[in-house]
């Protein structure tokens, strides 16, 4: 998704209908069959917050059953003792009305129900940790749309797109250089925002994706057969030896701007394709024109 300003004729709507408020957002967001436009606020702080509240309250009831512990190791009834070793007791006196056994028993399911909460909100928190920040080019259009000519939402909704480091997007795009150029010069399907001035353009990810792993195959097959062609030709050892250092790092390059590979993936990558070349080289190969 693109965005642009409108030098001319109006144009068609890709949003049919006219709706109002949050029926109008959520529309327009599922226009994008790409689902980039799914910016939400994660609330981070809020995130953190509750967790915090959570760990607060396992502290005390922690601390609590703790100290029914050191009163079974302290007392001399038998009973008691018997029902910090063996659970069917412990449930026959709660079962029977006895104040110390259904303290305890309060106090585990209290643990266990708040252990629960406390361990589905931390694994919860750790999934929406992972989900990556909008991309910018996406995230001035979702503005661009929903300000003007003025904010589509009311209340404190109309700030949620205020605070791009607290925003998350369901599904973001790859972020390789050559993604990145190609969306910055694809053909966009034309869409007015709703003040009738800025244009915005869709569109298909999908395209980009085809495009850029079609790019990377053809460079893939032309760095590693046009590298054993060039290299089989040539008979010059310090001629060959420069082909390896010129198509290693070209090959580097180009794992560098056409995928997301890390700079240690590069690395091995670079290494893997300059041994095959190396073990090329080196081989006993009869060439013609020795």
């Amino acid at each position: 998704m693109n965005e642009g300003i409108n030098s001319g004729d109006r144009g068609t709507t890709a949003l049919g209908k006219r709706k109002e408020g949050f029926a109008d957002v959520a529309r327009w967001i599922s226009l994008d069959s790409d689902s980039e436009t799914s910016i939400y606020r994660r609330f981070h702080e809020l995130g953190a917050r509750n967790l915090l509240y959570l760990q607060a309250e396992l502290l005390v009831l922690e601390k609590k059953l703790n100290e029914l512990d050191e009163q079974d190791v302290r007392t001399d009834d038998m009973d008691l003792k018997d029902a910090a070793r063996t659970w069917e007791v412990l449930t026959q006196r709660h079962a029977a009305g006895l104040g110390d056994a259904k303290d305890r028993i309060e106090l585990i399911e209290k643990i266990q129900t708040k252990l629960r909460e406390y361990h589905e909100a931390l694994l919860l928190q750790s999934e929406i940790s992972k989900l990556k920040r909008p991309n910018k080019r996406v995230l001035d259009a979702y503005r661009l749309w929903f300000k003007k000519p003025y904010p589509a939402l009311g209340g404190l909704a109309k700030t949620f797109l205020d605070t791009p480091e607290d925003l998350v997007g369901l599904n973001t795009s790859e972020t390789d250089y050559l993604s990145l150029f190609l969306r910055r010069h694809w053909p966009t399907r034309g869409e007015f925002s709703r003040d009738g001035l800025h244009r915005i353009g869709r569109f298909s990810e999908q395209s980009v994706a085809i495009t850029v792993a079609a790019i990377s195959i053809v460079v893939a097959a032309f760095l590693l057969v046009g590298s054993i062609v060039g290299l089989y030709w040539v008979t010059s050892d310090a001629a060959k030896l420069g082909m390896v250092a010129v198509f290693t790092a070209t090959f580097a390059l180009s794992v560098g701007l056409m995928t997301n590979a890390k700079r240690a993936e590069i690395f091995a990558a670079a290494a893997a394709y300059a041994a095959v070349l190396v073990v090329f080289v080196s081989g006993n190969i009869s060439n013609p024109g020795a």
